[in-house]
């Protein structure tokens, strides 16, 4: 019994924080472009997409946006014809920009909040899964000062410093019945911090394209004294001591871009970005309890991830002087390799696309909404930890909306 409980608590996910978690909703006019922003500088968004193309912006921006997104998964254990379906529940990525510099200088400063990690997946309480997990709400809230600045008319570099805000609920069932048969229940919920920097360069060439590249730094988001509450039978209570700490430390990777613009005339803007992102940082998840019994100890369990590459295209058309239209889409691989896949979001190559409009309400004002389908790739996977078999099906709905204002 001891085995078996210390499998389950050794996948307690964390982890979440740093698999497949990455959420790309950073800003309306750049997800209805297929995700595509690097090379390009279109509103404040670009504080987030590239610093150094903030001083290369015509006007000063206030801007905010919302995207609710809706994961949904399925699940087949294996052998069998069943289906567990994760409950309808929606997450809201979000993102504020402010972008400004005085008339004619060759610098502007730039403030983003923005939501690039998070996850709301939940699964039940009688799946198969449920000693891997059965809920998960996470964020991951990044705040960034940025300084930008023109070096000449076709390059500018900028740069930010990062603080992220992180929480985390998780819960998940424990092997060990009550006399009703009821399982037991582990809850691990807490807050934390982490620190990095966010760096980029724009430039402009002859033929008019334009070129960015940007570098967004690992945050390794510390949680200490987070709150481990255990439901236990009475007669094992004194193996889970409570109140009871945990302290762990998550690395959120950094990723490196490469972005290109193209305006083949005054109708038409064209994106093309290469992202990798270093999940090879993530080698495994430990957790420090404040307390230890015989039964309850430290654990650590190995994830092995792998670097994941995402290719994004997308084009932009004004239609008339007040309406834009904008559409795209993108490839993006799997940084869980075999034998490391869990359910929280089960993590698999996937393929999207996007569509998305922007319309002029007035004089400095825009409205652009956009919409995203995203599918996961089937995946039939054996967890090494946890022996959970079976094959996951997975889709997300990302509609989105913002306002900006510009002077």
């Amino acid at each position: 019994m001891r085995k078996l409980l210390l499998i389950a608590l050794a996948i307690v996910p964390v982890l979440s924080f740093a698999q497949g978690f990455q959420v790309n909703t950073e800003g309306q006019k750049q997800i209805g472009m297929g995700h595509t922003g690097t090379g390009l500088a279109q509103d404040g968004a670009a504080v987030f997409f590239n610093p150094g193309a903030v001083a290369m912006l015509s006007q000063n921006y206030l801007q905010g946006g919302i995207s609710p997104l809706m994961f949904k998964s399925v699940f087949n254990p294996a052998g069998t014809n069943e289906q567990f379906h994760t409950a309808d529940k929606t997450g809201t990525p979000f993102n504020f920009y402010g972008a400004w510099g005085p008339k004619g200088a060759p610098w502007k400063i730039g403030m983003a909040v923005y939501t690039p990690f998070g996850g709301l997946t939940d699964w039940g309480t009688t799946w198969p899964g449920k000693y891997s997990a059965e809920l998960l709400n996470l964020k991951a809230i990044y705040f960034q000062p940025t300084l930008s600045v023109k070096l000449t008319d076709f390059m500018s570099i900028g740069a930010g410093f990062v603080y992220t805000h992180g929480s985390v609920d998780l819960t998940q069932a424990i092997p060990l019945a009550n006399s009703s048969g009821q399982p037991g229940q582990a809850e691990l919920k807490g807050t934390g911090k982490g620190y990095g920097w966010n760096a980029g360069v724009y430039f402009k060439t002859e033929s008019g394209v334009t070129v960015g590249i940007t570098h967004r730094s690992q945050v390794n988001t510390t949680i200490p004294n987070g709150d481990a509450i255990f439901t236990v039978p009475a007669s094992l209570r004194s193996n889970f001591p409570q109140p009871n700490r945990f302290n762990a430390s998550i690395p959120l990777p950094a990723t490196n871009s490469i972005g290109f613009g193209y305006s083949p005339c005054s109708k038409w803007l064209l994106g093309l970005d290469l992202n990798v992102v270093s999940w090879h940082t993530f080698k495994a998840l430990a957790f420090d309890y404040k307390t230890n019994t015989p039964v309850l100890q430290d654990t650590y369990s190995p994830r092995n991830y792998e670097d994941a590459l995402s290719l994004r295209a997308g084009a932009q058309y004004k239609a008339n002087a007040k309406l834009d239209l904008r559409f795209g889409g993108g490839f993006a691989g799997a940084a869980a390799p075999d034998g490391y896949v869990t359910p929280e979001v089960p993590d698999a190559s996937r393929v999207y696309v996007t569509g998305g409009l922007g319309y002029k309400l007035g004089s400095g004002l825009d409205l652009d909404v956009s919409f995203e389908y995203e599918h996961l790739n089937k995946r039939t996977q054996t967890n090494i930890a946890t022996q959970l078999s079976g094959t996951f099906i997975s889709d997300v709905y990302i509609p989105g909306i913002s306002l900006a204002y510009h002077w």
